[in-house]
């Protein structure tokens, strides 16, 4: 598969969890852009299905105005995960961005990422 990402990923150093719009945990945050993000979780999600996650912030995000993001997305790939054969890499293309929203997706990836090099 080649790689179309227009920027380079941010992993994400603090333990970030997200869910979907019925509050149901889809994983743990790996690595995030300003498009979109990479989640590690237990269960497959069908491809080109659209979902509004919401990505708790950890309490010691200094300043920041808000508490979670919650964004609309698109499943653009799940996949197995290599080291472990219950979990799933679940990509997320965010579809319908608000300026607020990369403000906070912006004031995250500055207080807690360290460049993906992969």
């Amino acid at each position: 598969m080649d790689d179309r990402r227009k920027e380079t990923r941010k992993k994400i150093m603090a333990f970030t969890l997200v869910y979907d719009e019925r509050g149901r945990l889809l994983g743990y945050l790996v690595n995030m852009t300003e498009q979109g993000a990479m989640v590690i979780g237990e269960k497959t999600l069908e491809i080109n299905s659209q979902v509004t996650l919401k990505i708790e912030f950890p309490d010691e995000l200094e300043g920041s105005f808000a508490r979670k993001l919650v964004i609309a997305a698109r499943v653009a790939r799940c996949v197995p995960h290599e080291a472990s054969s219950r979990e799933f890499e679940i990509g997320f293309e965010f579809t319908k961005i608000k300026p607020e929203q990369t403000q906070i997706i912006e004031a995250l990836l500055e207080r807690y990422h360290f460049r993906y090099q992969g």
